[in-house]
């Protein structure tokens, strides 16, 4: 059986597109992308109560929790319209656009990222 390479949730009445939902990210416990949205998705309301509403900065495991992370200020030039975005001006006159998640969707988006 193929396993998908993309797939649509609907996430608070949004679309989302996953990549790779039956990657594993946390091998120890077998945990894949698409379990981790899911999760996101069920936490959504406390975690957009902590975190949501402010400019976030990723950081970003695309090879799973055992992989090399990197950290990422900006928001990808390509994202849904439903991600909201703020520009951050720094003292030193640079500039971020950075990602600001107001709902689940942009949390399960967030989370397709790695």
């Amino acid at each position: 059986m193929a396993r998908a390479e993309r797939i649509v949730l609907e996430v608070g009445g949004l679309a989302v597109e996953l990549s790779h939902p039956d990657r594993v990210v946390f091998p120890e416990v077998g945990v894949t992308k698409l379990d981790l949205v899911r999760y996101y998705e069920a936490v959504a309301e406390g975690a957009l109560r902590g975190a949501g509403g402010r400019p976030n900065v990723l950081v970003r495991f695309v090879e799973g929790i055992a992989g090399q992370p990197f950290w990422q200020k900006r928001a990808p030039e390509k994202h849904p319209d439903f991600v909201d975005t703020v520009v951050l001006k720094f003292p030193s006159g640079r500039e971020a656009e950075e990602i600001v998640p107001r709902n689940a969707a942009t949390l399960a988006w967030m989370v397709g990222l790695g």
